[in-house]
């Protein structure tokens, strides 16, 4: 599927975008004291490309009737979505810090909800429902004849919940079209590796198996997610097409050298002397042209 032409400046101006988010996640996981940075900095190239450039979003109107749908299924990693809520305008970062679990008036949390946090289209946390949840959001704009198209992105030790499987037989057979699923594969999770935990196997054979297109990317290099967003075909609630699996390989911790594929960074916080370090290695991977 993927072939079409990528525009350089538009994949440079988001790989810096990333970097800026990056560095502005760690800070906010180091000023809340708790995180699971480890899948939230592997996310961050694909959730880049979709709320700067390829959804059909606007920050100043988080419920636009038209906007296309973004499901965040790894809710533990809502913090990357705050993040970007916050350099898109929508709230300062200080705003973010002091009501993030607070007793009262609290609007952000460990994992999202839609009832206090109006940017957040479903709540999560409990692993296995997002995927579900999209599938029933991509039926509805069907039937109302409306052409948004509904992103979900899943963990890939997520996916060891049956659910998830549930729904992707069920978008197959109804030939959503307008649903798109991307798994963070950065194939770590809390306990060990997906292979060791509950091996996927050949994912994207039995992804396909389901009636899905997949595509196949470095989730990590900003030009092959722009090339597969690139490549959707258009969410025309008529047309019945093959709904699109995106398995974006990534790397747990990307961009902070001691966090890289490293376990541990499931979740936790991190300390002040991390943090330099953090925003010291983030600032490595920013690519000189």
């Amino acid at each position: 599927m993927i072939g079409n032409k990528v525009d350089l400046d538009m994949v440079y101006r988001l790989e810096e975008k990333s970097v800026e988010i990056r560095k502005k996640l760690v800070d906010f996981i180091y000023r809340i004291g708790m995180g699971h940075l480890g899948g939230e900095l592997s996310m961050v190239e694909m959730v880049v490309a979709l709320y700067y450039q390829y959804m059909n979003y606007d920050p100043q109107n988080p419920k636009m009737e038209n906007r296309d749908r973004f499901v965040l299924s790894k809710g533990h990693c809502s913090e990357t979505l705050y993040t970007i809520f916050s350099d898109l305008g929508m709230y300062t970062m200080d705003f973010m810090v002091d009501h993030f679990e607070c007793l009262e008036g609290s609007k952000f949390g460990m994992h999202c909800n839609r009832k206090y946090c109006e940017a957040i289209e479903v709540s999560a946390g409990s692993l296995g429902h997002g995927l579900p949840v999209a599938l029933g959001l991509a039926l509805g704009a069907r039937k109302q004849k409306k052409n948004w198209r509904t992103f979900v992105m899943v963990g890939d030790g997520e996916l060891d919940e049956g659910t998830n499987w549930e729904a992707i037989m069920a978008a197959g057979h109804y030939q959503l079209g307008n649903l798109v699923a991307i798994v963070d594969n950065n194939r770590l999770q809390m306990t060990g590796t997906t292979e060791d935990v509950m091996s996927h196997g050949n994912l994207a054979a039995r992804i396909s198996s389901f009636d899905w297109d997949v595509i196949e990317i470095d989730g990590n290099d900003m030009y092959s997610v722009c090339s597969a967003l690139e490549a959707l075909p258009p969410a025309d609630p008529y047309v019945r097409r093959k709904p699109v699996f995106i398995i974006a390989n990534t790397v747990k911790g990307k961009g902070v050298d001691f966090m890289e594929g490293n376990v541990k960074w499931h979740g936790g916080g991190i300390a002040k002397e991390q943090l330099d370090q953090a925003l010291e290695s983030i600032e490595r991977s920013r690519k000189v042209r």
